[in-house]
């Protein structure tokens, strides 16, 4: 018997507003679907923290019996963002900036989108489709759309007529926006657009002369519109009606609400039983931002090349501190809490690496079997990792009190604790330990940490030429230090 029939799940659902109990539409099946990145750019470490938090969702599906589906796209189509009038696509814009072709840019980042998410455990989606590779399929979505009444064509452009829609279904159902108030706050400005009302979205746009990536259609030589990559993608994967659409927060509205309207028009029904969002990564306290520099790609916060943390992290401590938090929580990225966070995952690691060191006794003075469950019950309260995380440091505790003499444990019990420990910890959170696959960076920590001291003392002695001597010769080794009122802390060159 699977585990999920003796588990009950609890998933808050945007679309509600509340935490619903978690039945499968085909028992024993999980269909998801997850909107995953345009690739114009490095992976941003904010939508790291959101693919983290589905990989770890279907990780526990997985680990409680369900044979799931999931499906996290890749946007490589040349498309307007946000589905604006004007303006140039951004895959286009960088491969003009660097005089190369689109797909080369598309190609460049999808290697790093994928290599990021290696390095941090993540599991492969069981299906990546791209917005290319669809291109049929959507212009068959704008075709029956339009036949139902629900978008026009303007100038070889079309566009979702919200109004219409709206006559009958509500636009706005999961952001909880009216539509007379997105009318309200808008200002119309006549002649710059062909759409009949400013709250109409984009299905085809015709490409302008200087529009790179196009395709044939029926109405013109052109483009798809943001939303409807992933309506035709979801629906032909995983069906008219599955079980979870997730995403960033920042996704609820316009594009998850045009997704829930496109398939209304299309198919008459809702695409989603369960809508899921994760919230933002902040760094140090605002909007991670590369205009105003508060910004920091993953490669530097591995390296510890950048100047806004005190050293690198290792792939496992960056999981690790993503996964203290709540995925629907805002989360804050800064150098003490990475720092904690490593500190942690290394007591964690230690204790689970004690197991096979406990010694048994014939009775056990915590009850292994309660603390089990109350595992299982923190992901099932809408995949609470940090109460999961709370109880996995019980039984660090307690391996420790085994280790002192302070308690007892029987055979039986280590052997429930050991399989408990392995699968929440290294299963469902993906942790990595630190002390064998990724060991690189933190011995590189300890041994610059030493030259520091070492170098701090010679300064201290007024050993001038020995303090040099250790600054230039890291420096050749590509390793910078710098003073500061704090100490002194380094980057890798």
């Amino acid at each position: 018997m699977a585990l999920y029939t003796n588990q009950n799940i609890k998933i808050y659902n945007s679309l509600s507003g509340v935490k619903e109990n978690f039945i499968s539409i085909n028992e024993g099946y999980v269909g998801m679907y997850v909107c995953g990145p345009t690739v114009y750019s490095n992976v941003h470490l904010g939508n790291v923290r959101t693919f983290m938090s589905f990989d770890m969702i279907f990780r526990y599906f997985k680990h409680l019996g369900y044979k799931v589906r999931y499906v996290r796209n890749i946007t490589d189509a040349g498309h307007l963002e946000n589905d604006a009038d004007l303006g140039e696509d951004k895959i286009t814009k960088k491969a003009r900036v660097e005089q190369i072709e689109p797909m080369e840019v598309v190609q460049r980042y999808t290697v790093d989108f994928h290599n990021v998410l290696q390095t941090l455990n993540f599991l492969p989606p069981s299906i990546e489709p791209t917005a290319t590779g669809h291109i049929i399929e959507q212009i068959e979505l704008i075709e029956t759309i339009i036949e139902n009444g629900f978008a026009y064509v303007v100038n070889g452009s079309v566009y979702f007529d919200v109004h219409k829609y709206n006559e009958s279904n509500e636009y706005g159902i999961l952001s909880k926006r009216k539509l007379e108030d997105l009318i309200h706050n808008t200002r119309t400005l006549d002649g710059q657009s062909d759409k009949k009302n400013p709250q109409d979205f984009a299905l085809w746009k015709k490409a302008e002369n200087s529009h790179i990536m196009r395709w044939p259609s029926p109405w013109s030589d052109g483009f798809p519109g943001w939303h409807l990559e992933c309506t035709a993608m979801s629906t032909k994967y995983l069906g008219e009606f599955f079980d979870i659409h997730g995403g960033g927060m920042d996704l609820k509205f316009p594009h998850h609400e045009c997704e829930i309207a496109q398939n209304q028009a299309a198919k008459g029904q809702a695409p989603v039983k369960y809508w899921m969002h994760a919230n933002m990564l902040e760094l140090n306290g605002a909007r991670m931002s590369k205009s105003s520099g508060n910004y920091i790609n993953p490669a530097e916060l591995f390296s510890g090349k950048n100047d806004i943390m005190t050293k690198g992290f290792t792939p496992g401590v960056i999981r690790f501190f993503m996964m203290q938090a709540s995925y629907r929580s805002i989360l804050d990225l800064t150098n003490d809490g990475l720092l904690a966070a490593e500190k942690g995952l290394n007591r964690l690691m230690d204790a689970v690496g004690n197991i096979d060191n406990l010694k048994s006794s014939r009775t056990s003075s915590f009850d292994v079997s309660e603390w089990k469950q109350k595992c299982y019950d923190a992901m099932n309260d809408d995949f609470n990792t940090p109460i999961l995380i709370a109880h996995l440091f019980e039984a660090v505790k307690l391996i420790n009190q085994v280790n002192d003499k302070s308690a007892t444990i029987s055979s039986e019990d280590i052997m429930t604790l050991k399989a408990t420990l392995y699968t929440f910890v290294f299963d469902i959170l993906g942790l990595i330990d630190n002390n064998t696959s990724d060991s690189g960076i933190e011995k590189l920590n300890a041994a610059v940490e030493l030259l520091i001291k070492l170098r701090k003392e010679a300064r201290i002695n007024k050993d001038f030429k020995l303090s040099d001597q250790i600054r230039d010769e890291l420096a050749d080794a590509g390793i910078e230090l710098k003073d500061g009122r704090e100490g002194t802390t380094y980057s890798l060159k």
